[in-house]
């Protein structure tokens, strides 16, 4: 088991390790802390994160439901992203996180009552991560497949400038193909 906590999906500044509280040094094989509050709002629980796998479980609340009173496949694709993500993390060191670099979800069924998802690292390099999941519901119904490329990156340094992007030098300049 890992002592890395968690940070925000695509967060770089996850993977720390945990700071020392008198909870965390009773329970030393305890498992890393999500503490994105995006992820935390959305109430989603850590079941196991070690050597290359992870498991992190939703129970479905009114407000992660669609107009169909199912799951919103935002929360699904959610979750299935913070199981690859936390997969791809429990190989890295301390103080590297992930960012996700391209993911990939095929939606089965329906998602109801509690979603699980399992995921596995399938390739590591030494800055990438591909990983593959799944996400089944309470009834163990096959809700979602999902794909995943992470990179490895250290957290920045506290204080450091925030670059902003550089915008068009000339205003009228048309997007291109790729600028949507």
């Amino acid at each position: 088991m890992t002592d890395l906590q968690k940070g925000g999906v695509g967060d770089p500044g996850a993977g720390q390790p945990a700071a020392a509280s008198p909870a965390a040094a009773a329970a030393p094989n305890a498992l890393p802390v999500l503490e994105s509050p995006f992820v935390d709002h959305l109430g989603v629980q850590l079941v196991s994160a070690a050597d290359g796998a992870s498991e992190v479980a939703l129970p479905l609340a009114p407000g992660h439901l669609n107009t169909w009173a199912v799951a919103h496949g935002g929360v699904t694709m959610t979750l299935a992203d913070v199981a690859l993500a936390m997969a791809a993390r429990s190989l890295a060191g301390d103080g590297v996180g992930v960012v996700t670099v391209e993911m990939k979800v095929n939606f089965m069924q329906p998602g109801r009552g509690e979603l699980r998802a399992t995921a596995r690292v399938l390739h590591r390099s030494t800055t990438m991560a591909y990983c593959e999941g799944e996400i089944r519901d309470s009834e163990g119904h096959f809700v979602a497949k999902a794909l995943g490329t992470f990179k490895y990156m250290r957290r920045l340094a506290v204080g450091r400038e925030v670059t902003h992007q550089r915008l068009r030098s000339d205003p009228a300049a048309k997007p291109g193909p790729s600028d949507g």
